[in-house]
């Protein structure tokens, strides 16, 4: 079987020589490659809810991405359902802003200023009615609290990626850049997936946000989706990426040539949709054509959304999250659990590596024979996987265990990780911040 981390982290050794050696040969053969491929033409682009009948719903999945901020007058996040009042108690809504969906972006913004945005702190979680979004903006330092600043807009796109995978999934959104504003998510027992889009540039290693996630996933048995860095460097040492308590995720040309785009991190736990079409920030309707890891890392969010949504569905889950009530698992239905480590290792499974073929004017790498998990880890996710990861967990059709070239290779992957991150702990910081901002970068 694909081999997963269960949730806790293992002290190793460090990886032998002959998983070193692996590594080396296969970013040479990746260099190879990205000389011949490359041209400067083309360049980098409360408690949890248990199902009950007081509590009953339809199944739901909360998804949190962490980020800029996030247009919430846009149609992309419109919807007429309103979400039950346990559920805002369950995520600790101490705010509604009912806000005004006629006019322009601006006149909107400015009609509900009063009522609204001046008055937002940093304690406040807010749900705003006809909206997916509960939002927070622990941090306090992006301007106009929780909404896309005007110079701002990667938090739109990265929460309509995930909306894009499942469009109705609640968003629990948090305005940040720091420990604090993954650790406002983790803290949330509703909360299933984090998902984090930002790192320091060319995965240099400094301390990220590894102390947060740690804390989602090994402590409150969440899952993390983290962005490679957009360059070819390995994602092993990156923060975001790196830790193996973390879903680290690349990018590809979906429905292109499906082969590894140049700039973009190397040996990963996936790959996924490297360029997506995605609302504005700063209009009510408007879509822009944007690519990075930055957006291929919630829109697996929104996939993993997807799946667990439909698995409560299924088994008669009216709850979220894992926590401690639901005996740390991410689906407790009628007879029928799902962990962290499950949908981890049913993700590892469905992956797959394209056909070999490339068309080298398409800016993007070819998928090398030899070690191809040295590029794309355990292969390409995209919204074809859904299915095939929903039969394997509900026991309706098994996929198949991986070659075992595919195994060892990631078994390799995942003791170096262990081995490093058991060995680099984060360094304190008194005032949390968690890569220092010469360091940091959103990953588009």
């Amino acid at each position: 079987m694909a081999e997963v981390l269960e949730a806790e982290l293992v002290s190793n050794e460090s990886a032998n020589n002959v998983f070193a050696g692996l590594l080396i040969a296969s970013i040479l053969i990746s260099a190879i490659f990205l000389a011949i491929a490359y041209s400067p033409e083309e360049g980098a682009a409360v408690n949890s809810a248990v199902g009950n009948e007081s509590n009953e719903w339809r199944a739901f999945s909360v998804i949190a991405p962490i980020d800029t901020g996030i247009n919430v007058y846009h149609d992309h996040f419109r919807t007429n359902e309103t979400y039950p009042q346990w559920l805002l108690d369950d995520l600790g809504v101490n705010k509604v802003c009912d806000l005004t969906f006629n006019g322009s972006w601006q006149e909107r913004y400015d009609a509900d200023r009063a009522d609204c945005w001046d008055n937002l702190t940093t304690s406040d979680i807010v749900y705003f009615p006809g909206t997916k979004i509960i939002g927070t903006s622990p941090d306090g330092d992006g301007g106009i609290l929780i909404l896309d600043d005007p110079s701002d807009g990667h938090g739109t796109a990265v929460t309509g990626s995930v909306i894009d995978a499942n469009p109705d999934a609640v968003i629990f959104f948090v305005e940040g850049f720091s420990d604090t504003a993954v650790l406002a998510a983790a803290n949330q027992p509703l909360v299933d997936v984090i998902s984090t889009s930002f790192g320091a540039i060319g995965s240099i290693p400094v301390p990220g946000i590894e102390d947060a996630t740690k804390v989602a996933v090994v402590d409150k048995h969440k899952l993390h989706t983290g962005a490679a860095d957009n360059s070819p460097s390995p994602a092993i040492q990156d923060a975001t990426a790196g830790p193996p308590w973390s879903i680290g995720i690349a990018g590809y040309a979906e429905e292109g040539d499906d082969q590894k785009e140049i700039m973009s991190g190397s040996y990963p736990d996936i790959s996924a949709d490297w360029t997506q079409y995605l609302p504005n920030h700063d209009d009510i309707d408007g879509y822009h054509e944007t690519s990075g890891t930055s957006f291929a890392t919630p829109r697996t969010a929104g996939i993993i959304s997807y799946v667990l949504q439909n698995l409560r569905d299924e088994f008669a889950d009216n709850g979220s999250g894992a926590s401690e009530e639901r005996g740390g698992m991410l689906v407790s239905g009628n007879n029928f659990t799902i962990s962290n480590a499950q949908i981890r290792e049913a993700i590892n499974l469905s992956a797959w590596y394209p056909d070999f073929g490339w068309d080298p004017t398409s800016g993007t790498m070819p998928i090398s024979p030899v070690l191809p998990c040295t590029q794309t880890g355990w292969g390409l996710v995209n919204l074809s996987n859904i299915e095939p990861i929903i039969a394997h967990l509900n026991q309706s059709s098994s996929l198949g265990d991986r070659p075992s070239d595919v195994e060892a290779c990631m078994s390799a992957n995942q003791e170096m990780r262990e081995s490093y991150w058991g060995a680099y702990p984060s360094l304190e910081s008194s005032n949390h911040e968690i890569i220092k901002e010469e360091y940091a970068t959103w990953r588009d």
